[in-house]
């Protein structure tokens, strides 16, 4: 199946940066990762809409999100993780099942493990 490309108004992760706001009070203990859904916007780059119930699915569903904050004690397992870094400002992958749901700063948010996170990516587009 061909990645479907979005038509983005303004960069996705400056948008989710922008909405959340400030979370300096929310502190994260252990392997935890806080993720902000993505949500796809409502037009694709070939111009095809989608509908509202589509979107809706991303808050419910989604499996890609953008990485906020990396609790202290995430990704040191050195065995499991053998070197690999998340960090804020990373796209992430996960299932859809994974995580607690959380609305902080009124974005939809998950709390994952970090053995959750399965890849991260350089945009949401490509592994939505």
């Amino acid at each position: 199946m061909p990645i479907t490309s979005m038509y983005h108004d303004e960069d996705p992760a400056k948008d989710i940066v922008d909405r959340v706001g400030n979370i300096s009070g929310f502190d994260l203990f252990g392997p935890k990762v806080l993720v902000a859904i993505y949500v796809r916007p409502e037009k694709t780059k070939g111009g095809i809409y989608l509908t509202d119930k589509v979107r809706d699915e991303d808050l419910y569903q989604g499996k890609v999100g953008y990485v906020l904050k990396v609790g202290p004690g995430a990704f040191t397992d050195s065995e499991w993780f053998g070197g690999v870094q998340v960090k804020a400002g990373d796209w992430v992958g996960f299932r859809a099942s994974d995580g607690a749901t959380l609305v902080v700063n009124g974005v939809n948010c998950r709390l994952l493990e970090d053995v959750r996170i399965y890849g991260k990516a350089s945009h949401p587009d490509l592994i939505f």
